[in-house]
């Protein structure tokens, strides 16, 4: 797969192919409804070009005071009373970047006026929908704003710091609170740029009459609004695309594991199934060659027929890599039990070889012998079956292009890419987390 066309482009031609091949049962259209609608807005945007960066924070901050300065007039509701902006708001910002067609800026209402757990929705809400996040903060961070970052960066999105209100102090003071700022953030979050602005700033004017008033001035946040076009420029449609590709992928793996929890029990029975089967065959052979042979082509079954249940199909090469990755494990934890399997084998051929000289006394134990290989058999299949659904999850995909490995072929061939991904410490090859508690 090349990707010569600018990723955006690409990627949207991509990922209508893979949502084609999904299969999705209607129980899944169902249940996924609210993620398949979100997913295709996401595609209709990267076909069109149309980024959306969303400024973020606690109530009172001065987002919709922010975006007014950056649009040069009046866009969006404030007021004197904190909390003014009650959802979320857009407009374009009309801005000549060559990469993308359109630029709308996003205002959020403020997040500490909410439980814990419906802000880090609305965290988790913003970050699927902004492919930019500004979180804007007036003074030194707070653990609410430190949670809501962490909750960002979570999902791999791009984020700015905004430290608003900066007229309010002097020009040292504005540094003590940067690098107080800095020195609170999570590991994760070093690396990100803490811009200072003064997006409402106001100044005493002093009446002949006596009377003092506070009056606006002229907002600055020029710097700020230089490093946005700058990094639009630059990493815009790249942002836009990796946004689509991360939502694609969280996608992918929730019906990844929608599907092995509805179809737990029927690959339970599955692997039992097999079990049975391939402790039967390791029992009656004769050779130790042929227990390998006969646990190796049902080991090799029971992937493929999992894979098929699970509708991720794996297929000649991918089946075959899988089964040379679960080798390792399936070698009974490091061997041992392997070792085990051998020493059972080669007494109960060595007592198969001395019935004649025995009059059949010696085939006594090999009963045990063959019950003990069978017990042996069944543990591995098992362990097959889970480490196989687990691979599944993991590794399979559909035919054709999907959502990481796009992602992953974009960051070996883009230099960009590859740049960007670095910069906003984005992982293409991260693994998805856990999911033991779905496994057979």
């Amino acid at each position: 797969m090349t990707i010569l066309q600018s990723p955006s482009a690409k990627c949207s031609s991509l990922l209508k192919e893979w949502k084609e091949v999904l299969n999705l049962t209607h129980l899944e259209q169902v249940q996924f409804s609210g993620e398949i609608l979100a997913l295709d807005r996401q595609i209709n945007r990267l076909a069109h070009r149309h980024i959306r960066l969303t400024v973020f924070g606690r109530v009172g901050v001065g987002k919709s005071s922010l975006l007014n300065a950056l649009f040069g007039r009046h866009i969006f509701a404030t007021d004197v009373a904190n909390g003014f902006t009650r959802k979320s708001k857009g407009a374009f910002w009309e801005q000549s970047i060559q990469s993308l067609e359109t630029i709308e800026l996003v205002d959020t209402p403020g997040i500490d006026e909410i439980a814990a757990s419906a802000r880090a929705r609305l965290a988790r809400r913003v970050a699927l929908y902004s492919d930019l996040v500004l979180l804007v903060l007036d003074s030194d961070i707070t653990s609410v704003e430190l949670e809501a970052l962490q909750s960002l960066i979570e999902t791999g999105k791009p984020v700015l710091l905004v430290l608003n209100r900066c007229d309010q102090w002097e020009e040292d003071e504005v540094l003590t609170i940067v690098e107080s700022i800095r020195n609170r953030l999570p590991a994760s979050a070093k690396h990100l740029l803490i811009e200072t602005v003064a997006a409402a700033p106001r100044k005493a004017k002093v009446f002949s009459d006596g009377r003092v008033r506070s009056e606006e001035c002229a907002p600055k946040v020029q710097s700020l609004k230089k490093i946005l076009l700058s990094l639009l420029e630059d990493q815009g449609n790249i942002l836009l695309t990796l946004n689509a590709l991360q939502q694609a992928e969280s996608f992918y793996q929730s019906l990844k594991k929608g599907r092995l929890k509805r179809r737990r029990l029927e690959a339970q029975g599955l692997i039992g199934k097999f079990a049975t089967l391939k402790a039967s065959g390791v029992a009656v052979n004769p050779l130790i060659m042929f227990d390998f042979a006969t646990g190796l082509a049902f080991d090799t079954a029971l992937i493929v027929q999992l894979s098929k249940l699970y509708g991720l199909e794996l297929k000649g090469r991918s089946a075959r890599n899988l089964l040379k990755k679960l080798s390792l494990h399936n070698g009974l934890l490091g061997g041992a039990q392997l070792a085990i399997q051998l020493a059972l084998g080669t007494v109960q051929h060595l007592l198969l070889l001395a019935t004649p000289f025995t009059g059949g006394l010696s085939l006594a134990p090999a009963g045990p012998v063959a019950i003990a290989q069978a017990i042996i058999a069944i543990h591995t299949t098992k362990l097959t079956g889970r480490l196989a659904a687990k691979e599944i999850l993991r590794n399979s995909h559909l035919p054709g292009a999907n959502p990481r490995s796009i992602l992953r072929q974009l960051s070996k061939s883009n230099p960009n890419v590859q740049k960007c991904l670095q910069e906003w410490n984005i992982n293409p090859y991260e693994k998805p987390k856990s999911i033991q508690a779905l496994l057979p």
